[in-house]
C-alpha cells in the first residue's frame, strides 16, 4: 500500500537494476551501437577496421550520405549483395533517423550473415544536426527536414 501523502513516481514506480545488472546492460547495448560523434571521430582520425552503411534507399544516398559510406538498402541485403563488405572489419549502419528502422533491419540481416555490426543510432539526422559533412548530389542548402519530407511525403 502507498502512502497518499507520497506523491507517485513514474521513475521510482519500477525499482532500478542492480549495479552489476546495469553494467552488463549497458555493455550489451555499446556492443551493438554507436553514436554520429563517435564515428565522425573515427572517420576524422583515419581509423581503420570498420565501413560504413548507409540502409536506406540508392536514391536517398545519391542525395546525402555520411562521407565514404557505402550504399547497401536494407530490403537488398542478402548474401550475393552483402559479399563486398566481407574484408571491411565492423560494418556501422544507418538509415534516416530515430524515427525509421531500415539499419536495424540491415544490422540483423547482415548478422546473420556473419558480420559483426553496430547501429549508428541517431542516423543521418544525428549526423546532420551534430554539424558533421555530408556527400551527394543534393545542395547543402537544403534543410535537412525539408529533405526528409520530400522523401517521405506520400507519393501517387
Amino acid at each position: 500500500m502507498t502512502d497518499p501523502a507520497t506523491p507517485f513516481s513514474s521513475i521510482l514506480q519500477t525499482p532500478a537494476a542492480r549495479p552489476d545488472e546495469a553494467r552488463a546492460h549497458f555493455a550489451s547495448k555499446l556492443s551493438v551501437e554507436t553514436d554520429a560523434s563517435d564515428v565522425h571521430a573515427d572517420l576524422a582520425k583515419g581509423k581503420a577496421g570498420f565501413a560504413v552503411v548507409d540502409a536506406r534507399s540508392r536514391d536517398a544516398y545519391a542525395e546525402r550520405h555520411v562521407p565514404g559510406a557505402v550504399s547497401l538498402p536494407h530490403a537488398s541485403v542478402n548474401e550475393k549483395t552483402a559479399e563486398a563488405l566481407r574484408g571491411r572489419g565492423l560494418l556501422v549502419v544507418y538509415c534516416w533517423g530515430p524515427g525509421c528502422n531500415a539499419a536495424t533491419k540491415a544490422a540483423g540481416k547482415l548478422a546473420a550473415l556473419g558480420f559483426q555490426v553496430k547501429e549508428m543510432i541517431g542516423g543521418l539526422e544525428y549526423w546532420v544536426r551534430e554539424g558533421y559533412a555530408v556527400e551527394g548530389t543534393l545542395d547543402p542548402e537544403v534543410p535537412f527536414d525539408d529533405y526528409m519530407r520530400e522523401h517521405h511525403r506520400p507519393r501517387s
